[in-house]
């Protein structure tokens, strides 16, 4: 998915720019602008399906409500607050930017890493959904309290990942 992604921000290059790669030095800026947006693409697509996944725990909020089960909905409010923070931060997370005459340039190798981490917390939001999953099939059983558990654990997992994300960017900045 990654690869198509970056593919595809390649394929959007106009005319212009493909001259524009022929001056020496400008390759290298645009090559970073690629990966930038093909980064933002992908925040853009875990924070999407991030909100399409705190809607599946709005249902099952709703479903306990209906069936008089409450003590259940601040289980499922903390995690629903989780989501929605992750998908607001990685929505609006840094870049990686560094413009064409800044005297600390981001690298395209370092770019691609950052691009990279971002990929992993697609696979840290497939288990969220694993999760979620979890809960819907542990409803009426004695699994329900561990299932809720679990599901509070794998999406704060998210948010200490987006933390060490900023990190990651930080690092980036102070080079």
């Amino acid at each position: 998915m990654s690869d198509q992604i970056i593919q595809k921000v390649g394929d959007d290059m106009d005319f212009v720019k493909k001259i524009a790669a022929k001056i020496p030095g400008i390759k290298d800026f645009i090559n970073r602008q690629k990966h930038r947006d093909a980064d933002k693409l992908l925040r853009d697509t875990i924070a999407r399906d991030t909100e399409a996944l705190n809607q599946r725990v709005g249902e099952l909020q709703r479903d306990f409500i209906s069936q008089g089960e409450i003590a259940y909905i601040d289980d499922l409010e903390a995690t629903s607050v989780k989501l929605r923070t992750f998908a607001d931060r990685i929505r609006f997370a840094a870049r990686g930017y560094s413009g064409l005459f800044d005297a600390v340039k981001v690298n395209e190798t370092e770019l691609a890493s950052v691009y990279q981490y971002d990929a992993t917390l697609l696979d840290q939001l497939d288990e969220v959904t694993r999760a979620v999953d979890n809960v819907q099939a542990s409803i009426g059983t004695d699994g329900l309290p561990a299932a809720f558990r679990h599901l509070r654990t794998v999406s704060q997992a998210l948010i200490d990942a987006f933390n060490k994300r900023q990190e990651v960017m930080k690092g980036l900045a102070t080079k």
